[in-house]
């Protein structure tokens, strides 16, 4: 975990982007998903071109810049803290990534009302503040909203105490696993 006051980097560990840095802000609740967690998930993925990837709860935007190195399509990035957002911003026209979008919402929110404009999406990456408990909400919204292609599949972080977030019905959870502080899954839907 980052310690509070300071700000630490996190890398895109693959693809084109590949050893490019990403600023963690001092933000509560923000928890950039580690290197190793993240090679793990993005070997599980394979090949992503083509793909439409969805980051909700975006924060550094580390899994969906990830994504967008090792070649999605199109990436749009949700985050509700005006810095984070800011900073994603910056970045995006820093490095010239005309194929991401940054939206500052409330996720829940803009799946409710703008998030159809933008779907379907065949990749998403949950990973919100842990103490919110957003996953089932997350997952139901996504499930009964459209926002998934036929063979999309959902990344979700959870406390690693706690059980994996039950799947809606009709998916399943393809792969799984835990580090010191978090739980992952990846479900195919």
């Amino acid at each position: 975990m980052k310690r509070p006051g300071r700000t630490g980097h996190v890398r895109i560990i693959g693809g084109a982007l590949r050893g490019r840095r990403l600023a963690v802000p001092d933000l509560p609740g923000l928890r950039p998903t580690p290197d190793r967690t993240r090679e793990t998930l993005f070997n599980w993925l394979g090949p992503l071109h083509g793909l439409r990837a969805l980051d909700l709860f975006a924060g550094t935007g580390a899994l969906g810049l990830e994504a967008c190195s090792r070649g999605a399509e199109a990436v749009v990035l949700v985050e509700r803290d005006a810095r984070a957002c800011t900073a994603l911003e910056r970045l995006a026209q820093d490095w010239r990534l005309e194929n991401v979008a940054v939206i500052r919402a409330d996720a829940l929110e803009w799946l409710d009302r703008r998030g159809r404009e933008h779907a379907p999406f065949d990749l998403v990456f949950l990973d919100p503040p842990f103490d919110a408990d957003l996953l089932d909400s997350t997952l139901a919204r996504l499930q009964t909203g459209a926002f998934l292609a036929g063979d999309a599949r959902v990344y979700a972080e959870y406390p690693a105490g706690r059980p994996a977030p039950a799947p809606p019905p009709g998916w399943q959870a393809h792969r799984t696993g835990r580090s010191p502080h978090t739980g992952y899954v990846l479900y195919q839907a």
